[in-house]
């Protein structure tokens, strides 16, 4: 796995997440099979992006937490099940989230945001528009030791295999924010090319599976939403710049 960039700004140190290339182009987005929200499949051209290769870390987030003078989560904070610096941090908000895209850009001079559904659908599918997940066709449960995974909390990131565009625990692990608005019938009017979600809502989008879930990994398609203010111990995010 690729280590993180660790910069000094104006006394601090900052810890950017690795990130690897996702390419332009066109790829299938949602399923004829899934939830209502998730039909119909539809053709989409994404342009260039990087993405995070995992989630954002505890480590990472830490120095947003100390250059900012915010605290973390009180639900997680001091929880040893959420405290190892490589697990991905839990219990942030879609504001905070947005908030340490924000201060990484300013104290980086490169622009980081959340991405996109159909930026992380398409990221997810590591090119192969065919196969559910990013590993291929085979269902969560068959693959090594996944009964005993995830058992009180999200893993340390990298400890899956990557998939073809080097990124790890796409959809599992945590679900990740996304910065779209969500809207369940979007995909029947969505544009063709960098649907970027509706200009309002209530809930805002995530993608990817959870550790608290029995079934604990989701498919690249599926979709899923919360309020943006809320703080759950299996939401995380990752980044991505344009």
């Amino acid at each position: 796995m690729a280590a993180s960039e660790t910069t000094r700004v104006r006394g601090t140190t900052v810890a950017e997440p690795a990130m690897v290339r996702v390419p332009e182009g066109w790829f299938w987005m949602g399923s004829d099979h899934g939830l209502d929200c998730e039909c119909p499949r539809h053709r989409v051209w994404v342009d260039e992006i990087e993405m995070g290769a995992c989630q954002v870390t505890n480590r990472e987030y830490a120095t947003f937490l100390t250059a900012t003078g915010r605290k973390a989560a009180p639900q997680v904070f001091g929880n040893p099940d959420f405290s190892d610096p490589e697990q991905p941090v839990v219990a942030v908000s879609w504001f905070e989230a947005v908030a340490y895209c924000e201060w990484l850009s300013a104290a980086t001079g490169r622009q980081y945001r959340l991405p996109t559904e159909a930026e992380w659908e398409r990221a997810a599918r590591g090119g192969v528009d065919d196969k559910p997940y990013p590993w291929g066709d085979e269902p969560p449960q068959s693959r090594p030791e996944y009964a005993s995974r995830w058992k009180a909390g999200p893993e340390p990131v990298g400890r899956s295999q990557p998939n073809a565009y080097g990124l790890y625990e796409m959809c599992e692990n945590v679900h990740e924010w996304c910065s779209d608005w969500f809207d369940a019938s979007y995909y029947l009017h969505s544009p063709e090319r960098n649907p970027r979600g509706p200009e309002n809502g209530s809930r805002r989008a995530s993608r990817g599976g959870s550790w608290r879930h029995h079934v604990k990994n989701s498919k690249c398609h599926t979709r899923s939403s919360i309020p943006p203010e809320f703080q759950y111990a299996d939401y995380g995010f990752r980044v991505c710049r344009s």
